[in-house]
């Protein structure tokens, strides 16, 4: 039988008459004056109640005192459980808590703030894999065995430490020479170039990620619907490495809103290195009237003025 079932619906008489022992517990926690009037007695089990009093505490609207009383079998004294302030049916109580991970949004990292990334985060991918290990039953497979064992080898690949399989390779090593093999795999190879990477960018992630930067600077926005001419024309654009060289670049132009940002090859402003010349301010049609020339008058009379 369960707790629920074998607790008394009604309140112990000895427990719910305490009114006045549970108001003293509730107004010695509770600041003076914020207790209120008693609202109801609820029981919680066999010779357990609950004794529920107004908040009048303006920062706590419609919570409750909660006093739990109780006493022992066949005793006659009821003694103090506990006392708590406890929301109410009508109680303005915080909004649900949201772990950090899902109130998260872009541009609230700030410096020093770190973001772990889950292990199975589908953005990534593991970037080695030990898919270049040779068979089983290979005879590379004996040559390793000879040199190093499986677990010593990966151990140092795992470790990245290129340069100890290099080392012990050159000196004999500790029971023979690793073999050359080692410094042709895919983890050797990725370690020279600099590209070794634990985790990589997956499809997925490579998805949402086009999708957020075409939403913010893609064909679709104002800015590119008024440009005159597209961001894949344009001299200030650098294209990116990879797959996405085929749609996306950055932006170097400083005057453009979108300088520094990586923007579509759909996009385009009016900072475009193509755009059209300024035209040159038009120069004033001549006065109909002129009023800025001169004209000759004689100051005597002339010969060929008649008299």
């Amino acid at each position: 039988m369960s707790a629920a079932t074998t607790r008394s619906r009604t309140p112990d008489r000895l427990c719910a008459e305490a009114v006045d022992l549970a108001r003293a517990a509730a107004e010695e926690a509770a600041a003076p004056g914020v207790v209120g009037e008693h609202v109801s007695a609820v029981s919680e089990g066999d010779r357990v109640v609950t004794h529920l009093f107004e908040c009048k505490d303006m920062a706590y609207r419609g919570w409750r005192w909660a006093v739990t009383v109780a006493r022992a079998s066949r005793s006659k004294f009821v003694t103090l459980d506990e006392t708590v302030l406890l929301p109410g049916p009508d109680s303005l109580q915080p909004p649900e808590w949201v772990p950090w991970s899902d109130r998260l949004r872009p541009g609230d990292m700030g410096p020093g703030d770190l973001l772990p990334t889950e292990a199975e985060d589908l953005r990534l991918e593991p970037g080695y894999s030990g898919e270049d290990a040779p068979p089983p039953n290979s005879a590379v497979t004996d040559a390793v065995t000879d040199a190093v064992t499986p677990q010593a080898l990966a151990d140092l690949v795992e470790a990245e430490d290129i340069e100890s399989i290099a080392e012990t390779d050159r000196d004999g090593g500790a029971g023979g020479a690793v073999p050359v093999s080692v410094r042709g795999t895919i983890a050797a190879v990725a370690e020279e170039l600099g590209m070794r990477r634990a985790r990589v960018l997956s499809r997925y992630g490579l998805h949402i990620a086009a999708d957020r930067w075409d939403e913010a600077y893609g064909a679709k926005t104002p800015m590119a619907q008024a440009a005159p001419a597209p961001c894949v024309s344009c001299g200030f654009l650098l294209p990116l490495a990879g797959s996405l060289r085929q749609a996306f670049g950055v932006c170097a132009n400083e005057f453009s809103p979108a300088d520094g940002h990586v923007v579509s090859l759909a996009y385009g402003c009016g900072g475009h290195s193509e755009a059209a010349v300024m035209p040159t301010p038009p120069r004033p049609a001549p006065h109909v009237l002129d009023e800025l020339g001169a004209d000759a008058f004689p100051l005597g009379p002339s010969e060929n003025d008649t008299p």
